[in-house]
């Protein structure tokens, strides 16, 4: 800590210069060799001894911001404009900055940065990657390392090229080790991920049908994840779903042999999960089967609670178990380390209104999350309400996805599913085709159109007693309708937290 109290870290600015390059101009004062106490890309968290990564947006060029961080005692400013560009460019006035990095391309330095830093701290990283369940597995394995270790894990959805460099650059002396979500739309992102996170062990909880616009097939995806060997350590280790057919075909990667976890004690899993018991909307009892470890004492058991609902989430908590048994914890350790996870918001949170239960799942949506997240409000003993939304990216192949999660809502019985959006209305027809008659279906074309519809009529839609499951893609921005929702439902009686979620990335 220096003397405001800020914790720094192991990491120069010339270490930063010398990591991606570029030209370095001293100002005042400048001390290339004194640790920083951050990097960021939002002039707003800049603190004194900070270094600012100035980014082009859509709609804001960070390059407007670099007098004001100088100002608030940033160390240093890396940027792919020069002063005399951006007081041009903007009219700006740039007299202010201080010792600043000429790099070509920001992003890219922030990337070679993290490397670098990724590198220089040692300290072993898992790498969790998959189609569905990133977040919760993430969850799940950060909170059973934590029984151990001092860990830091991916806040958020900062699981892409920007969010997990930003990551990897929160890494303090204190931490032991790191749990890195790592989200993908296309081919060569992995890899890009990968040689910044250089992970220890690797995790794939599955191989789902997501951004098929731009992998096109399960095999696309496979091939897309399998990027994340690209910068393995040596030594790592290999966590897959042994529930997956895609996966369990990926016998050997780089001489190692992967660690199968799954449901059921099939062949060849190590961390198997069984005597599955639903609590319903708050959670599961399961007992975790460990395989032998050769020295002839044959498996072992291990009853645990796991807190979140779904089968699924009794899956990842298998996963968690399979990490936490190579890097050394006890079974009383994963156990309880299960026991403790808790929801991410927006990710099938719980919310327990005073007229009715939301399960706030709106943050994304591709059909396997889809089903995953009826099957969850399948578990509540109310009436049943379905808000989908459009799920995007889904390529050629959009209308019939959008028609097998409408059948599948029908056939589990869910009394009122309400469908929103333009591809929503192929899952409206098929919802239609497949329901019994007793069952309430109903088609909106946006979600104003939705909302317009509740403000007036919302008893008839979604009555009182009910549970509601919201499910969309982020672009659909149903976080609209959650608040709406909130305001009607009245004040939370109570809060438990659940969590099914993916990110709006692969």
């Amino acid at each position: 800590m220096d003397a405001r109290g800020m914790e720094r870290m192991d990491l120069t600015g010339k270490e930063i210069a010398e990591a991606c390059g570029g030209r370095l101009f001293p100002g005042e004062n400048t001390d290339s060799d004194r640790c920083v106490t951050s990097v960021v890309i939002d002039s707003r968290l800049v603190e004194e001894g900070s270094v600012f990564l100035a980014t082009v947006g859509e709609r804001v060029d960070g390059h407007r911001f670099i007098s004001q961080v100088f100002e608030k005692g940033a160390a240093l400013a890396v940027t792919q404009k020069t002063p005399e560009q951006v007081q041009q460019e903007t009219g700006v006035d740039c007299s202010g900055w201080g010792c600043y990095l000429l790099v070509e391309d920001t992003l890219q330095a922030l990337r070679d940065i993290a490397a670098a830093y990724r590198k220089k701290t040692g300290i072993p990283v898992v790498g969790i990657t998959g189609s569905v369940g990133k977040t919760s597995t993430k969850e799940f394995v950060a909170g059973v390392l934590s029984e151990k270790y001092r860990v830091l894990k991916t806040e958020g959805n900062f699981n892409n090229e920007i969010g997990v460099p930003l990551t990897l650059l929160r890494i303090r002396p204190e931490h032991e080790l790191a749990v890195v979500e790592m989200g993908i739309s296309d081919f060569g992102e992995m890899h890009r991920l990968s040689r910044m996170a250089q992970p220890d062990i690797c995790v794939i909880t599955n191989i789902g049908q997501c951004h098929l616009e731009n992998l096109k097939s399960r095999d696309g995806i496979l091939k897309a994840k399998s990027e994340i060997f690209d910068y393995m350590a040596p030594d790592g280790e290999i966590c897959f779903n042994g529930e997956d057919d895609k996966l369990r075909t990926v016998t050997c990667v780089k001489g190692h042999k992967p660690h199968f976890f799954g449901l059921g004690g099939s062949s060849g899993q190590e961390v198997s999960a069984g005597q599955i018991q639903s609590r319903g909307l708050w959670g599961s009892d399961a007992v975790l089967t460990f395989d032998g470890e050769g020295d002839g004492s044959g498996p072992r058991q291990l009853k645990v609670h796991v807190p979140l609902p779904g089968e699924h989430m009794v899956l990842n908590a298998a996963a968690a178990a399979c990490v936490g048994r190579l890097l050394g914890l006890t079974e009383d350790e994963i156990a309880s380390g299960i026991e403790r996870v808790r929801a991410v918001s927006g990710r099938s949170n719980l919310l327990r209104l005073e007229r009715y239960t939301v399960i706030d799942d709106c943050y994304n949506a591709n059909p396997v999350s889809m089903r995953a997240a009826i099957d969850l409000l399948s578990l509540a003993d109310t009436e049943k309400v379905a808000v989908l939304g459009d799920m995007f990216e889904l390529g050629e192949h959009s209308d019939a996805l959008h028609a097998d999660v409408g059948e599948y809502a029908a056939r589990k019985g869910i009394d009122r599913i309400l469908c929103v959006g333009e591809q929503a209305a192929h899952l409206f027809k098929a919802a239609s085709d497949h329901a019994e008659d007793t069952r309430q279906i109903a088609h909106f074309p946006t979600r104003d159109a939705l909302l317009s519809v509740l403000a007036e009529k919302r008893q008839e839609y979604i009555p009182d007693g009910c549970t509601v499951l919201l499910k969309a893609s982020h672009g659909m921005e149903f976080g609209k309708v959650l608040e709406y929702l909130k305001e009607q439902g009245g004040s939370e009686a109570a809060r438990h937290n659940s969590s099914l979620l993916d990110t709006h990335i692969l």
